[in-house]
């Protein structure tokens, strides 16, 4: 069924060009750029990305700025139709304020066109999973009121599990302290973290070794999964082989019965770093006691 309206998220949802175009899912990319060249976007990509980083070049991110959200937005609009905006979490990027600046000067442009701006409150291949499940629903024949109130209920229950490879990054971006990061490095303390309801990163287990940090994520899965005939989306930064051995955990072991693997762009990746893997599925509540094992 056609509809009036058009889906629209940003880069920091980690989804392909191509799922992107088969979902007919618009998206508004955040800059990238390295700090010792500030002044030029970074076009590194995939295992060129990461390399960089490895080598200790240093990645740097912005959000999208007033303007291009007025180009993408007006583009719907003058064709039109309407818009839904699944934005990236607000603790972590100013993507929805800006993208809702834009929604409020446009509507005094267009009064017969409306523009719905949701937190999703979901980062990485968390908030493309969510972005997936409204496509789904849009393609359906969903209106734009009943998506938007999906997206609302739906994004807290969109549950985000991840471990990182170096420690080192994550201190670098401020999300843990010098000490506690010299010291796992040290030890091959590997940390377990989610996405909490209030869409900030929270560290809740810290396990020794890489395979035991990866398989605790299909743990989560397993114990929190209220549909394991749901998709599963597991996201990699330049770690294929750990997102294969996730995978295969569980589809073998855990019981998932539809999964696809993507990359974590650099607009993630610049904070997470090289070998990060994450796991994102429909829970109860991504607070849910379970998850604190």
């Amino acid at each position: 069924m056609s509809q009036n309206y058009t889906l629209i998220t940003d880069s920091a949802a980690d989804l392909s060009p191509h799922l992107l175009e088969s979902m007919g899912v618009r998206s508004v990319p955040l800059n990238v750029f390295m700090k010792d060249n500030p002044a030029h976007p970074c076009t590194l990509t995939g295992r060129e990305f990461y390399d960089a980083l490895r080598a200790g070049k240093v990645a740097c991110t912005s959000a999208a700025n007033l303007s291009l959200f007025r180009e993408v937005f007006e583009a719907e609009l003058s064709a039109g139709r309407d818009i839904l905006y699944l934005a990236f979490s607000s603790p972590l990027s100013c993507m929805y304020a800006t993208g809702k600046l834009a929604a409020e000067e446009l509507a005094e442009e267009y009064p017969e066109r409306r523009i719905i701006v949701v937190d999703t409150l979901c980062a990485s291949l968390g908030e493309g999973l969510l972005v997936y499940h409204c496509a789904e629903k849009m393609a359906r024949g969903c209106t734009l009121d009943e998506l938007a109130a999906y997206a609302e209920e739906t994004k807290l229950k969109l549950i985000h599990w991840f471990t990182v490879d170096d420690l080192m990054f994550l201190k670098r971006g401020g999300r843990i302290g010098a000490v506690s990061a010299f010291a796992g490095s040290l030890l091959g303390i590997k940390p377990v973290l989610h996405v909490s309801d209030a869409g900030k990163l929270v560290a809740k287990q810290k396990l020794r070794g890489r395979k035991n940090a990866v398989l605790e994520l299909g743990r989560h899965y397993d114990a929190e999964c209220t549909d394991k005939e749901s998709t599963v989306f597991i996201a990699h930064a330049d770690a294929a082989d750990a997102a294969e051995m996730l995978r295969d955990a569980l589809l073998h072991q855990f019981g998932a019965k539809h999964i696809v693997i993507g990359e974590i762009g650099a607009v993630i990746g610049a904070h997470a770093g090289p070998g990060t893997v994450a796991l994102f599925y429909l829970g109860t509540s991504r607070e849910d006691p379970s998850a604190a094992r």
